[in-house]
């Protein structure tokens, strides 16, 4: 599925699709919007990654 193809089955904005390239935060709601259009659960659309400055601090 394209960009384009996602941002329109979901209703999202171009720059949301935007901010999600830049790796920028984006809300539960847009990507409750992205699972209800790609029909998954939100453990398959996101990753979890730790700040590298809060590595060095624990």
């Amino acid at each position: 599925m394209r960009k384009e193809d996602l941002r329109i089955a979901a209703g999202l904005t171009t720059n949301m699709i935007a901010n999600m390239g830049k790796g920028k935060n984006i809300s539960m709601e847009t990507l409750v919007r992205i699972c209800e259009a790609l029909n998954c659960g939100i453990l398959d659309v996101i990753e979890l990654e730790q700040d590298e400055d809060v590595e060095g601090k624990e």
